[in-house]
C-alpha cells in the first residue's frame, strides 16, 4: 500500500483516485503552498480528468481530516499545504506572491506572555508578515 493509500486510511477517508493523486501531488510538489487550481492544472497536465470541483472538494475533506491546512494570504485566495507536527508561521511577497515559512522562537514565547497578561487562553494563532521578498525588493 502506498504512503498515500495508508494516510487516507489512517485519516477516515476512503482510499479514491482523486484523492489519492491530490495527495500524493501535495507530497511530491516543491511548492508547499498551493491554490486549488494549481493542483488542477498540474493534474491535468499529466492527463488527469478531475474538475476543479473535485479538487476542492478532495481539499476540503483533507483539511477536515486534519491532513492540509488552508491559508487566506493577501486576495483572499485559499492556499493548501500538508499539515506539520511543527507550528511555523509565514512572510508572504505582495509582488510575486511567494511563500517563506519561518518558525521565531522569540516571536512564540511573547504570542504567549501577550496573552497570559491579558488573561486569555491560546488555542492557535495565525501570524502573517506581508511586504517584499528578496528577489522583489
Amino acid at each position: 500500500m502506498s504512503g498515500a493509500h495508508s494516510e487516507l486510511k489512517n485519516a477516515g477517508l476512503k482510499v479514491t483516485g482523486p484523492r489519492v493523486r491530490v495527495l500524493e501531488h501535495l507530497e511530491t510538489t516543491r511548492d508547499r503552498h498551493l491554490s486549488a487550481e494549481d493542483i488542477w492544472s498540474a493534474l491535468k497536465e499529466h492527463g488527469d480528468e478531475a474538475s476543479l470541483a473535485t479538487v476542492y472538494r478532495v481539499l476540503t475533506q483533507f483539511e477536515a481530516a486534519g491532513l492540509v491546512q488552508r491559508h487566506t494570504f493577501e486576495g483572499n485566495t485559499s492556499v493548501f499545504e500538508l499539515a506539520d507536527e511543527e507550528h511555523h508561521d509565514h512572510m508572504v511577497c505582495t509582488k510575486c506572491g511567494s511563500v517563506t515559512e519561518y518558525v521565531d522562537e522569540i516571536i512564540e514565547r511573547r504570542q504567549h506572555e501577550i496573552a497570559d497578561a491579558h488573561g486569555f487562553e491560546v488555542s492557535d494563532h495565525v501570524h502573517v508578515i506581508y511586504g517584499l521578498c528578496r528577489q522583489c525588493h
